[in-house]
């Protein structure tokens, strides 16, 4: 849905983006715009007065990670470093979910209304609702500085995704045809995510609502319709109305990490069986009993345990990470049952460069394991072959990468 934001750094080649004229790549891009934007944007039903209402004083914005201009080399090398992939135990940092959670109550009191009609009209919590849009913008109080046109162009001219980025260009010109923006209010992330959901423009597109009745969907200053937003959006990505997120759990070390994975569901009163149980003492809800549930150890042995549901799934739809989908699934159970952290506290891991994850990850995929991708993430599927690599071993499998397995693993 957008893309997420994180820190990395580029070492670029020889010939960087620094050393071109930037003068003369300026003046490619407006020519850029009029011969193959705006015929594109004409092909929509976009006017020219809108067109040219968008670019109107747009210069490429040079600050923006990713690009390749003309006449520069692409990267040679990318070094990143992420919470979602890294240290679990950052994305969770007492500070913003215990502010993520006190203000989501003073929503939850000041938007009574939209959330119980949107919940009602689409079946998803509003405890869930809150926890994204609280996560995306922090209630619309996160400032969003930049043009969207500006960012979008730039992206679109000169980044490494560029035809993704083209493709998004001529959405955000659609919204701005259609009027949904306020008045030269387009404003978006620097990867080009807009408003208060953080919608790329063509999810806008699929699932901007009005909320609020106007007949636009404000997404940047409708508190409505962005609560309208997020509901229909996760709605249309399969939200199952009765269903939770998903539930801490302890895993007794006769059930193995690697079976770990959307994959390997099975109805949670099996997994109960197995001698999983929720944490504290709970049971699991009898009505969730025969429904499908997957194991999901985000930092393998290393940190907490949950049984999730095909909900937590839609969730990832949102923000394609673990961590992303456990921090809403949480902050929206803080909000509105009063829970406190974790039963269990994040281990020590994470600290690897995804560079050398991804050195990990080709050497598991030489060995016939399926990581998912040698991208430097350590998704489900990167966890689980680590735990069956170790589980070859004779040894008790971990699920998580850490230093001292890349020696082994290149041997």
């Amino acid at each position: 849905m957008r893309i997420p934001e994180f820190a990395f750094s580029l070492i670029l080649s020889a010939t960087s983006a620094s050393a071109v004229d930037r003068s003369a790549v300026e003046a490619q891009f407006r020519t850029w715009l009029d011969d193959t934007i705006w015929p594109m944007a004409q092909s929509e039903g976009v006017s020219r007065e809108t067109f040219d209402d968008a670019f109107g004083g747009v210069s490429l914005n040079w600050d923006l990670p990713g690009l390749v201009p003309p006449g520069a080399d692409a990267p040679t090398e990318i070094k990143q470093r992420q919470a979602e992939f890294a240290a679990p135990a950052r994305y969770f940092r007492q500070g913003p979910v215990e502010g993520a959670t006190a203000i989501g109550r003073q929503m939850a009191s000041r938007h009574a209304g939209a959330l119980a009609a949107a919940e009602g009209a689409t079946g998803v919590p509003a405890r869930i609702i809150l926890a994204i849009w609280g996560r995306e913008s922090g209630y619309g109080r996160v400032s969003i500085p930049h043009d969207a046109f500006e960012v979008l162009g730039t992206k679109a001219f000169m980044s490494t995704r560029a035809s993704y980025f083209t493709r998004e260009l001529i959405a955000a010109l659609e919204i701005a045809e259609a009027g949904h923006a306020p008045e030269r209010s387009m404003k978006s992330s620097w990867a080009g995510a807009l408003g208060q959901p953080q919608f790329m423009p063509s999810s806008f597109l699929d699932y901007a609502a009005d909320g609020d009745g106007d007949g636009r969907a404000d997404i940047w200053g409708s508190e409505a319709d962005t609560i309208a937003s997020i509901a229909t959006y996760l709605e249309r990505h399969g939200w199952v109305p009765g269903r939770d997120w998903g539930f801490e759990v302890e895993v007794p070390a006769s059930v193995s990490c690697a079976l770990e994975g959307p994959d390997q569901g099975r109805p949670i009163a099996d997994w109960a069986e197995l001698g999983i149980s929720r944490v504290g003492g709970k049971a699991f809800p009898g009505h969730e009993l025969e429904g499908e549930g997957y194991l999901m150890m985000p930092a393998g042995r290393s940190g907490p345990a949950f049984v999730v549901t095909p909900n937590f799934y839609v969730l990832k739809d949102y923000n394609m990470s673990d961590l992303y989908a456990l921090f809403v699934g949480h902050v929206g159970d803080r909000i509105a049952y009063g829970m406190g952290d974790f039963e269990t506290g994040w281990g020590d891991v994470g600290s690897m460069l995804r560079s050398d994850i991804a050195a990990m990850q080709r050497d598991l995929q030489d060995l016939g394991h399926d990581v998912g991708g040698a991208d430097g993430l350590p998704g489900f599927k990167t966890r689980r072959s680590i735990g069956r690599w170790q589980e070859a071993r004779g040894e008790a499998a971990t699920c998580f990468p850490e230093p001292e397995m890349k020696a082994d693993l290149a041997e």
